[in-house]
């Protein structure tokens, strides 16, 4: 996470996104990984159950991927009442990527060199689930379920909207970035939001695991709705 900050939290919320130090692992692998198992079940670890996705849940088809270079704005899931905005992040001198500082708790970091939310391939956001005094843009996120809505809002005043197809909490032991970040279907737009999960390890100052929640592009507004 970042540097020079309170060392309590820093190293609360470093070591609680564990997939920021495998990101380089992760574009080795590129945009068309396409063996990860669609609505594959994480391990149940005893920290938190995997949703997954349950059985009769009926979700739209996936539109078309977007063309153009249009970057992320702002974050919106209605259902959670997340409304934030988004910071393109790069990674840092240890080669993970850079989120938000926690002056900046409510904020979302895109990782700016992968893929743009609407185009081809998976997508990152990655967002707190708390600081040392107070919540954090994402502390609900383990609480989507599949159909849920999330919506894109782009610079060039468009809205990609995605439809949750999976919720994943992901045990740092067993830890699988190429389930967490490979694209579910080839030639897909899809999204990943993801934080800490599980308990909060005291000794250890990490989180026992990590949310991922898997989404596609299912509609796309021209003139964005704000």
């Amino acid at each position: 996470m970042s540097d020079g900050e309170r060392s309590s939290g820093a190293g609360r919320l470093t070591m609680g996104v564990v997939w920021a130090v495998l990101l380089l692992g992760l574009w080795l692998w590129g945009r068309e990984v396409t063996d990860v198992r669609q609505g594959a079940s994480a391990p149940t670890t005893g920290d938190v159950a995997a949703v997954g996705r349950p059985l009769g849940v009926r979700l739209p088809p996936a539109a078309e991927p977007l063309e153009g270079t249009a970057r992320p704005e702002r974050l919106v899931v209605p259902s959670l009442g997340v409304r934030a905005p988004v910071m393109v992040r790069g990674l840092d001198a240890r080669g993970a990527i850079e989120v938000p500082p926690y002056s900046r708790a409510g904020a979302v970091g895109w990782y700016g060199a992968g893929v743009r939310p609407g185009a081809e391939g998976a997508a990152l956001l990655v967002g707190h689930v708390d600081t040392e005094s107070r919540p954090a843009v994402f502390r609900r996120l383990s609480e989507l379920r599949p159909g849920a809505e999330v919506r894109v809002i782009r610079d060039d005043g468009s809205v990609a909207e995605f439809t949750v197809d999976d919720v994943q909490v992901l045990s740092r032991d067993r830890f699988d970035a190429r389930q967490a970040y490979g694209a579910r279907q080839t030639g897909r737009a899809e999204l990943r939001l993801i934080t800490c999960g599980g308990r909060f390890d005291p000794d250890a100052r990490a989180y026992t695991a990590n949310v991922v929640v898997s989404a596609y592009l299912t509609h796309h507004i021209t003139e964005g709705r704000t």
